[in-house]
C-alpha cells in the first residue's frame, strides 16, 4: 500500500496533472473538458474505480506519445470527446 501510494505521488509529480474530486458521471461535458482545458492535464475518475489522464493537446504528453482522441461518459452525453496521451504504436482506438 505505502508503494502504490507514493508510486502515484511521483507519477502525479512527473505529469504535472491534478486529480479532480468527484467523476465525470456527475459533471456535464462543458464541465468535464473545461478541467482539462483549464489546467493542461487532469486526472479524472470515470467511475467508482476507474481514472485516466486527459490532456488539452500533444504538449502535455512525454515525448514520444501524442494525444489521441478517446470518449468519456457525462451526466449529459453518454460520448464526451477528450484527449489521452500514447505511444503511436499502442494507440488502441479506445
Amino acid at each position: 500500500m505505502k508503494f502504490t501510494l507514493i508510486a502515484i505521488v511521483i507519477v502525479g509529480m512527473t505529469t504535472g496533472a491534478h486529480a479532480q474530486s468527484g467523476t465525470t458521471l456527475s459533471m456535464t461535458c462543458t464541465q468535464a473538458r473545461g478541467i482539462v482545458t483549464s489546467q493542461g492535464s487532469a486526472v479524472l475518475r470515470t467511475g467508482p474505480i476507474t481514472y485516466d489522464r486527459y490532456v488539452r493537446d500533444a504538449s502535455f504528453c512525454a515525448r514520444q506519445e501524442t494525444a489521441w482522441p478517446t470518449w468519456v461518459r457525462t451526466a449529459d452525453v453518454p460520448q464526451c470527446p477528450m484527449r489521452i496521451c500514447q505511444s503511436p504504436e499502442s494507440f488502441s482506438g479506445r
